[in-house]
């Protein structure tokens, strides 16, 4: 038997893939031996990320693409150029993501609130739709997960536009996990907490942050892309392979305090 943290032969796309929680997971999956295929916005940082996952030597190919999942368009070009290079994909992070421009929601603009649901929400059925009709065409089933936030629960006050399309998240994970299980496809979604990443690093080093939220934490740190790297590995193969549905909470215990 294979062992569940073993993902030679597999390829997984990461979307949003070249920093943060994006570039942990990358991490965690390169080291269990798979493919990993990022796509983000920034060519450089694209490199970065590839050079970065690569700079230990042998190993499976690590590959990127520029991508902005809020154009479908774009989002069809990625899915048609990985497929051409990798020839599959059997696990699929979708998660891209902005963070919201803090408004009042009598004062938040249409444009603030389309930008941020076009790259969170939109951007995720973009990519999850052309994965899931390749991953059908070939059969043998796959792994999908969406990256939603603590916002779903904890109220994210002026930040509207930002919990909306995180808690819409969560709803469709759970609808396409009923949808495709007879396809062998499992949905998951995970919640990160919050987490030291480039979109969050300015809030979580301000001194609100350190004297109102750090103290909710019940282990007392934050969170990082590290913590994020095995729980990717069990999602994209064989340990999980009877869990569909499910909202993974990863937050030192955030919400639960």
């Amino acid at each position: 038997m294979t062992a569940w943290h073993d993902l030679t032969g597999h390829v997984a796309l990461v979307t949003g893939g070249n920093s943060g929680i994006g570039l942990g997971m990358a991490r965690g999956l390169r080291d269990a031996g798979a493919t990993v295929v990022i796509w983000g916005t920034n060519a450089a940082k694209n490199t970065s990320a590839v050079e970065e996952l690569t700079s230990g030597g042998a190993g499976a190919p690590i590959g990127s693409f520029t991508v902005d999942v809020s154009d479908e368009d774009a989002v069809a070009a990625g899915m048609e150029a990985t497929l051409a290079r990798f020839g599959r994909v059997d696990s699929c992070f979708a998660n891209a993501g902005v963070s919201p421009q803090p408004s009042a929601i009598d004062a938040l603009s249409t444009e603030e609130w389309r930008r941020v649901l076009a790259v969170n929400l939109d951007g995720v059925f973009y990519t999850v739709r052309p994965v899931v009709a390749h991953m059908k065409s070939r059969g043998g089933g796959g792994s999908l997960v969406v990256t939603s936030s603590v916002s779903i629960s904890d109220g994210m006050a002026f930040s509207t536009q930002y919990a909306a399309a995180k808690g819409a998240l969560v709803a469709m994970a759970r609808a396409l996990a009923v949808e495709l299980a007879r396809d062998g496809i499992r949905v998951n979604a995970l919640v990160p907490g919050w987490t030291e990443a480039t979109m969050s690093d300015a809030l979580l080093e301000s001194p609100v942050a350190q004297a109102k939220i750090l103290p909710r934490i019940p282990l007392r740190r934050w969170g990082n892309p590290h913590d994020f790297e095995a729980v990717a590995v069990w999602l994209a193969g064989a340990g999980s392979a009877y869990v569909t549905g499910q909202t993974l909470v990863i937050d030192g215990g955030y919400t639960v305090f």
